[in-house]
């Protein structure tokens, strides 16, 4: 029974505590006409009342706003019964809520104090791990940079490749675009005689590999639109399912087509690509959906990249503004 009741208390006064103070404060105020009413409607035979005093409700009011802040100045005074008891409980009211006023600015000034702390550890945890992502900056630029040169590659014909252009991808390359992808990349990075497809491949797995880790190591939710671009990339790849297709298929066909030359096999797949007229969807027994799915994949996970990279850069850009802003003149 004294635990129940003891429980009543604390949620009663765990309601008032979360009451704002300015309620309390206007309840107390609230309390001056509504008592000078009473007072101005009790005979005025239950006072004391100075010669030539007023008992208007103006004179109430002032005799409210005395009693109900315990100034007792004497000059009205309660008589007899329901004065008495009348002022009486106007005193224990005014005390009351005063009590429960600073109640509630003491609870309002510990919740400040609170957000205050909580807002303090938030910049520090943010600071850390803003710290933590620039130090990683460089590394995963660069590995996006080489997986978007490897989508260039993969998606420009030799002739383009080494001609001397400016090496960017182009989100909107056709199908065809695709068909020197067991040809040398040609890229600076890579002075490897590797097809531009394997390189792109082993570049994606290590991009996503490093994406993924990287969201284990730092609170990336701090960057919520960059979480999302990475979870993607990283799922995009994680759900790629034609990589052994993709990279044996020329031996394969070179032996289907009586142990001919690789170069042969190649040959007759870029023949294919470019000779596609068939829709983009993956179907059933279709000899060209590995190269379906990575035309698909190509598209969204360069896109993807492009926009990572342009994420990471603005954020190192306004982590460079912000020292500025704080370096000493």
């Amino acid at each position: 029974m004294i635990e129940k009741i003891s429980n009543r208390l604390k949620h009663f006064f765990h309601v008032v505590s979360n009451i704002r103070p300015i309620v309390w404060i206007a309840l107390y105020v609230a309390l001056v006409p509504v008592f000078a009413l009473i007072y101005w409607w009790l005979p005025d035979s239950q006072f004391r009342i100075p010669d030539s005093a007023g008992t208007d409700f103006g004179s109430w009011v002032y005799y409210s706003i005395v009693t109900i802040t315990t100034l007792g100045f004497g000059d009205y005074t309660p008589a007899h019964g329901w004065a008495q008891a009348v002022t009486a409980v106007e005193v224990m009211c005014g005390l009351i809520f005063l009590g429960f006023f600073l109640n509630a600015v003491g609870s309002m000034r510990s919740e400040i104090d609170v957000e205050s702390e909580l807002e303090k550890q938030r910049r520090v945890h943010e600071a850390t791990e803003t710290e933590k992502l620039l130090r990683n900056i460089p590394v995963i630029l660069h590995k996006l940079n080489l997986f978007m040169a490897y989508c260039y590659a993969v998606t420009t014909p030799l002739a383009d490749r080494t001609a001397g252009k400016k090496l960017e991808f182009d989100p909107d390359f056709s199908f065809s675009d695709m068909r020197d992808l067991y040809k040398p990349s040609h890229i600076p990075a890579d002075r490897t005689m590797r097809p531009a497809v394997e390189g792109l491949l082993r570049s994606s797995a290590d991009t996503s590999l490093f994406l993924d880790s990287l969201q284990t190591r730092i609170d990336m939710t701090l960057w919520p639109d960059l979480l999302n671009e990475c979870f993607a990339f990283v799922a995009e790849c994680q759900m790629f399912s034609s990589t052994d297709a993709i990279v044996g298929h020329p031996q394969r066909l070179a032996r289907k087509m009586g142990d001919v030359s690789d170069k042969v096999a190649e040959t007759r797949i870029a023949d294919s690509i470019q000779q596609w007229k068939g829709g983009m969807e993956i179907s059933e027994d279709n000899p060209m959906n590995p190269f379906i799915e990575l035309n698909s994949y190509i598209r969204d996970n360069g896109s993807r990249a492009a926009a990572i990279e342009a994420s990471l850069s603005e954020i190192a850009a306004k982590s460079r503004r912000q020292d500025l802003e704080v370096s000493p003149k």
